[in-house]
């Protein structure tokens, strides 16, 4: 009878685990997309690296994740990125130096500094189109 309780209450907690290991792998998916449109880049493929249990978190007992993110900016080169979570809360992404994304889409540059508008006296913007 006691034994059953055991291996019943051990299968809750194995499951429990798994379930939370899932939410996270999700979260880690749905951030990495966020991410990947920030920069500008294409997302290929995300998969865990790394989790230990921890102690912490929202519940207590969580796993503490490290996720393998795959990304490409012409559909040719590939660059790998990694993200490091403790229970269901990103606590840092770490992406490698890679090449901007077609010039093309590159935002573009606004301000005072560079070009025939560089100086704030205005010797290059006589017409007063620069601003």
């Amino acid at each position: 009878m006691m034994t059953d309780f055991l291996l019943i209450a051990a299968l809750v907690v194995i499951a429990a685990f798994f379930w939370q290991l899932r939410q996270m792998a999700e979260l880690s998916r749905v951030f990495a997309n966020r991410e990947c449109k920030k920069q500008r880049v294409q997302l290929l493929a995300i998969a865990m690296e790394s989790a230990r249990p921890s102690i912490g978190g929202t519940s207590g007992l969580t796993w503490k994740a490290k996720y393998l993110l795959e990304f490409s900016t012409d559909g040719i080169n590939q660059y790998q990125a990694h993200i490091w979570m403790h229970g269901k809360t990103v606590h840092k992404m770490q992406w490698p130096i890679f090449p901007e994304p077609e010039w093309l889409d590159a935002p573009e540059a606004r301000g005072t500094v560079g070009g025939s508008c560089g100086s704030r006296s205005g010797g290059g913007c006589k017409s007063g189109g620069c601003k």
